[in-house]
C-alpha cells in the first residue's frame, strides 16, 4: 500500500517510511515546491528525530532553507507558515495513528493544505522519478522556537474566564506540550492526564474519536467533579469534549456551540459543517443569525470551501475545527478556548447548554466492507430516488420524510461509510436496518 495518501504521507516505520524514504521525500518537496524556504516540525514520536535529520538533508541538499521550528504540533505549523508568509511547511507526524506509524502533512503558502489531488501525487510522481532539482548552493538550517508568539497569539482570541476546573487527556501526544502555559494562566484549575510526551502511547492511544480511549477522561471528571473534560488527539489538530456528568459530547454539537459563540461578534457569518453533522446544527445557525454551508468530509475540501465562501468557521464530525481568523487552519487548542469561553459565560453546565439540540437519533459511523464499493452507491442512488441539492456532494446524500442518511466510499480500504439520522430513535432503527441490509446485499 502506498504511503502517499489523500491527505498526508504516512506509513510504518522502517518498513514502508524509512530514512532513506524521508530522504528521498524532501528532494521530492523541494523539487515540487521550488521555494527558497520550508518550515519543518515534528511530534513526539520514536522515528521523529530519524526521519526529521534525513528530510532535511533531502531538502538542503536540494537547495531549500530550513526553519526548524523544533518539537511541535500541527496547528503550530499553520502558524509559523501563516505568521512568518512562509512559500510551505511540513509537519513530521501520524496524528492519531499508533507509535509504530509516521509521516508528514503538508501545506502551501496561508497554511493552504495539499492534499493527493493538489500535490501529492505530483511528489509521489517526483519521488518515484529519483530526480534530484537542480541547486546553486547547499540550504541551511535556522531554528526558531515560537511557543511564545503562539501563546500569545491564542490568548489574543478569548476574554477574561471564570474559575473552572478542567480535566485535559493529552494521551501523551504533543497537547502536552503546551497545555500548562496555554490554559493555567487563564486562571483554570486543570486535573492533568497524560502530559507527558512520549510517542510509544503507553496510555492508551490518541485518538479521542474512539470511545474507549476516553475512558480515563470520563472517568477523572466524575471523580474530580470537573466542569468539562478536553482530550487531544496525537498532534493537536483534534479535540473532543465531555461534559460535567462525564458524558461523550458530539462534534456536531460542538460545531453549534461554536457557531453560536462567533455569530455573537459576527452576525450573518457564513458557518460550513460537514454533511454527516446532525440537522440540528444548520437550523441552530440559521437561529443565531447565520448562514449554514453544507460541505464534503475533508479537510482540504473544508479549508477551500471556507475560502471560497468567507466563511467564519467550520466544523466537522471528526473532532477538526476550523476558523477563519486563524489562517482557515484547524487548531484543538483554539476550539478548546472556545468551548471554555462558552461555558464560562453560561450559568448552565455544559450538558444544560446542549440539551436543546439533542433533538434527532444519530446511528453514528457504520462501517460496511464491500466488494464494489461503486456499485453500492449506484444501486443506493437507484433505490432511493430524489432530487436534493447536495446529493452527490460526498457519496450519497438521501434526505427522506423525517430521516437522512450519507453513504460514503473509505479513501484507503473497500469500505462504504454509513451515517443516518431521524426525527425518533424507532425511525433511526429502522431506516438503519433497511439501508445496512441494502449494502450488504449488493
Amino acid at each position: 500500500m502506498s504511503i502517499f495518501k489523500a491527505y498526508d504521507i504516512r506509513g510504518l516505520v522502517p518498513q514502508q517510511l524509512s530514512e532513506s524514504e524521508a530522504f528521498k521525500i524532501g528532494q521530492a518537496l523541494a523539487d515540487f515546491y521550488r521555494a527558497p524556504l520550508l518550515a519543518v516540525g515534528r511530534d513526539m514520536r520514536v522515528s521523529g528525530p530519524a526521519l526529521r535529520a534525513a528530510l532535511i538533508q533531502g531538502l538542503t541538499e536540494s537547495g531549500v532553507d530550513v526553519l526548524d521550528i523544533g518539537l511541535v504540533d500541527t496547528p503550530r505549523v499553520y502558524f509559523a507558515v501563516g505568521r512568518l508568509r512562509l512559500p510551505g511547511g511540513v509537519m513530521i507526524t501520524a496524528s492519531h495513528n499508533p507509535g509504530e506509524y509516521n509521516g508528514f502533512k503538508l501545506c502551501r503558502e496561508q497554511a493552504i493544505p495539499i492534499s493527493y489531488d493538489t500535490g501529492i501525487q505530483k511528489i509521489e510522481q517526483l519521488f518515484q522519478s529519483g530526480a534530484q532539482p537542480a541547486q546553486e548552493r547547499s540550504g541551511l538550517v535556522v531554528q526558531v522556537d515560537l511557543n511564545q508568539a503562539y501563546l500569545d497569539y491564542l490568548h489574543a482570541f478569548i476574554g477574561p474566564l471564570r474559575p473552572l476546573k478542567v480535566a485535559i487527556d493529552c494521551g501523551n501526544g504533543m497537547g502536552g506540550s503546551l497545555a500548562r502555559e496555554l490554559f493555567e494562566p487563564l486562571g483554570l484549575q486543570i486535573v492533568p492526564l497524560f502530559f507527558e510526551l512520549d510517542g510509544r502511547f503507553p496510555n492508551h492511544e490518541a485518538n479521542p474519536l474512539e470511545a474507549k480511549n476516553m475512558r480515563w477522561l470520563q472517568a477523572a471528571v466524575v471523580g474530580e467533579q470537573c466542569d468539562l473534560g478536553i482530550a487531544f488527539d496525537g498532534d493537536a489538530d483534534r479535540v473532543m469534549f465531555v461534559d460535567e456528568r462525564g458524558e461523550l459530547i458530539p462534534s456536531d454539537m460542538i460545531t453549534l456551540l461554536i457557531a453560536a459563540n462567533v455569530l455573537a461578534g459576527e452576525p450573518g457569518a457564513t458557518i460550513l459543517y460537514d454533511l454527516r453533522s446532525s440537522q440540528v446544527v444548520p437550523e441552530a445557525v440559521r437561529a443565531a443569525g447565520g448562514r449554514p454551508l453544507r460541505c464534503r468530509v475533508g479537510h482540504a475540501f473544508i479549508k477551500k470551501r471556507m475560502r471560497e465562501a468567507g466563511a467564519a468557521f467550520a466544523g466537522e464530525l471528526s473532532g477538526h475545527y476550523y476558523f477563519r481568523d486563524n489562517y482557515y487552519a484547524d487548531s484543538g487548542y483554539l476550539a478548546a478556548l472556545k468551548v471554555l469561553e462558552i461555558v464560562s459565560q453560561s450559568s448552565q453546565p455544559l450538558s444544560q447548554g446542549i440539551r436543546p439540540y439533542q433533538r434527532y437519533h444519530a446511528s453514528g459511523e457504520i462501517n460496511s466492507k464491500v466488494s464494489n464499493p461503486d456499485k453500492v452507491l449506484a444501486e443506493l442512488d437507484a433505490r432511493f430516488p430524489g432530487q436534493n441539492e447536495d446529493r452527490h456532494l460526498d457519496g450519497l446524500l438521501v434526505e427522506g420524510e423525517g430521516w437522512w442518511f450519507n453513504v460514503r466510499k473509505s479513501n484507503t480500504e473497500p469500505l462504504v461509510r454509513l451515517n443516518l439520522e431521524a426525527r425518533d430513535g424507532e425511525l433511526m432503527e429502522k431506516m438503519r436496518d433497511q439501508v445496512l441490509e441494502l449494502i450488504r446485499s449488493i
